[in-house]
C-alpha cells in the first residue's frame, strides 16, 4: 500500500479519510514556550522563509485531500508537478497571510478560510498538522475538524530530547554517553562529569530539549565555555526563582553519517517502519537527504529493529502518528540508533510521495536545498527558463524536481533590497554519481540566475 493511505489508516483508522494538511514548521518553538532550555540567541534564518516551508505539505497530500497554505502556489509550478502525474490536493490559501506568522495563525485569523475548513468537517475530514501544538488544537476546535494524531501534550512530551534519552535507556539502545537535566542539581552533576571529559581532551554538547535544526545546541570544547554557560543558567534560575531545566548533556561522537528514519504508529498500537535515509547536515543544520542510505545489511537490520522497538514504546506511552528518529553511524561503523525522536513529520516525510511517483526501482535520489541571494523576486517561469533541460521529462526520468518554490521569494521585502531565498529540489537519477552531477549543474545554474537578478 502506498504511503498516503497507510498514513491515513494509521492516524484515523480508515485509508480513505480525507485529510487537511497544515505545514506548521518549527512547531518546536511552540513546544519550547516557557521551557528553561539553553539561553536564547538570535539566529540568521528568516522566519518568513521558514514559514513558507508550509508548501511542502502540497506534495504529501493527495487528490482527495486539502492543504492549508499561507498563499497560493505559483501556477506554473503546479503545472510542472501535474505533468509528472502527481495527484495534487485542493489548496486553501489564507487571504492575508503575515510573513512573520506560522500558517496555523494565518488560518485562525481568516474568517473566510475558517468557514471553508468548517465545510469539510461533515465529510469526515481530519486535520493533520506537521506537528500538534496548542495552536493546532485551537484550529481543530474552531473548524470542527478532529486532529489525525496525538494531542499536543503527548506530542510535546515525546519530542523532548529528555524523553528520547530516557526511552533509549529503557530499551537498551546504544546512544552517546550523557545526562538529562531537569533541575539545576542535575545540571551540576552533569557539568562535573562534563568537566572531567573536557580535561581529558574530549568534547561535549549541551542540547535544548526542544531545539530544532541546529538551534538550541552548544558544542563545548573547553572548561571556560562550560563555566560561562553554568553562570548563565544559575543567573537565570535566580532571576526567575525557578531551578527547572530542560537540557541534555552528551559526549561528542565522531560520525561517518547522519541518518533519519521514520516509524508510523497506528491508533491500534501497531508500529510500521517506513524508511531510512542518510541525512545531509552542516553544523547540525539539515541540508538534505541521500537515498538510499549507505548502510550495510547488518546496520539496516539494526535500524529496523530499533524502529519497531521505539514505535511499540511510543504506542505504550499514548502516541500515534508519524515519528522521525535521528541516528548516526560512528566513524568506527557502530550504529547509534537513537539521537533524538521527533514527534512530527520530518523533511524526509514530505519526499515520500515524490519518491513513489518519480524514483524508479534501483534508482538514486538526492534531496537538496539551495541558498540564493536575490536582487528581486523571480517567478517560477523565470526559474524554469534557467533550468528547463534539468527538469525530468516524465515521472521516473532523471532530473531535478522542485518540491518547494515558495521559499525562494518568501523573504523579499519592499524597496528592492537584496534578500536571501532558498530553493528545494529532489534530484532523481540512475546512480548516486549521476544525482551528484545534476546537483553540481543545478547549483551552477541557480548561481547564474541569482546574479542576473542583481544586474
Amino acid at each position: 500500500m502506498p504511503f498516503l493511505p497507510r498514513l491515513k489508516r494509521a492516524t484515523t483508522g480508515d485509508a480513505a479519510t480525507p485529510l487537511v494538511f497544515v505545514g506548521n514548521f518549527e512547531v518546536e518553538d511552540r513546544w519550547a514556550e516557557g521551557e528553561p532550555g539553553l539561553p536564547r540567541y538570535a539566529f540568521g534564518t528568516s522566519a518568513a522563509m521558514v514559514h513558507r516551508m508550509d508548501e511542502f505539505a502540497l506534495l504529501l497530500a493527495g487528490g482527495g485531500d486539502a492543504v492549508v497554505l499561507k498563499a497560493a502556489p505559483d501556477p506554473d509550478h503546479l503545472d510542472d508537478l501535474a505533468r509528472l502525474g502527481l495527484d495534487l490536493p485542493r489548496v486553501l490559501a489564507a487571504g492575508d497571510g503575515d510573513p512573520a506568522r506560522v500558517v496555523t495563525a494565518d488560518a485562525l485569523a481568516d474568517p473566510v478560510l475558517l468557514g471553508r475548513l468548517r465545510a469539510l468537517a461533515p465529510g469526515g475530514a481530519r486535520l493533520l498538522p506537521h506537528g500538534v501544538s496548542a495552536l493546532e488544537e485551537q484550529l481543530a476546535e474552531a473548524t470542527g475538524l478532529g486532529i489525525a494524531g496525538s494531542p499536543a501534550a503527548v506530542c510535546k512530551a515525546v519530542n523532548s530530547k529528555i524523553y528520547s534519552r530516557r526511552l533509549a535507556d529503557r530499551l537498551g539502545l546504544r546512544q552517546p554517553d550523557g545526562w538529562t537535566c531537569t533541575t539545576l542539581q542535575e545540571w551540576r552533576a552533569a557539568a562535573e562529569s562534563a568537566r572531567a571529559l573536557l580535561a581529558a581532551g574530549r568534547t561535549v554538547v549541551v542540547k535544548d530539549a526542544f531545539g530544532v535544526s541546529g538551534k538550541g545546541i552548544m558544542t563545548v570544547r573547553d572548561e571556560p565555555m562550560l563555566l560561562r554557560l553554568d553562570r548563565k543558567l544559575h543567573e537565570r534560575a535566580e532571576r526567575r526563582g525557578d531551578d527547572r531545566l530542560t537540557l541534555v548533556v552528551e559526549t561528542w561522537v565522531g560520525k561517518r553519517a547522519d541518518l533519519n528514519y521514520q516509524v508510523t504508529v497506528g491508533r491500534d498500537g501497531t508500529p510500521r517502519f517506513d524508511f531510512v535515509k542518510e541525512a545531509l547536515t552542516a553544523n547540525g543544520v539539515h541540508k538534505g537527504h541521500r537515498m538510499p542510505a549507505r548502510l550495510d545489511a547488518a546496520q539496516l537490520v539494526e535500524v529496523r529493529a530499533a524502529a519497531e522497538a521505539i514505535g511499540a514504546a511510543l504506542a505504550a506511552d499514548g502516541y500515534h502518528g508519524v515519528a522521525g528518529v535521528d541516528a548516526l553511524v560512528g566513524d568506527d561503523e557502530r550504529l547509534f540508533p537513537v539521537i533524538e525522536i521527533n514527534a512530527r513529520s520530518n523533511m524526509s516525510t514530505y519526499q515520500v510521495r515524490l519518491q513513489e511517483a518519480c524514483v524508479p526501482d534501483g534508482g538514486a535520489a538526492l534531496a537538496r536545498q539551495y541558498p540564493l541571494r536575490l536582487g528581486r523576486p523571480v517567478s517560477y517561469a523565470e526559474l524554469r527558463g534557467a533550468i528547463a533541460d534539468l527538469l525530468p521529462a516524465r515521472a521516473g526520468g532523471s532530473g531535478a524536481i522542485v518540491n518547494n518554490f515558495a521559499t525562494v521569494n518568501a523573504a523579499a521585502g519592499e524597496g528592492g533590497k537584496p534578500f536571501d531565498g532558498r530553493l528545494y529540489a529532489l534530484l532523481v537519477a540512475g546512480t548516486a554519481t549521476e544525482a551528484e552531477a545534476i546537483d553540481e549543474e543545478l547549483t551552477r545554474r541557480l548561481a547564474g540566475l541569482a546574479e542576473r537578478t542583481t544586474t
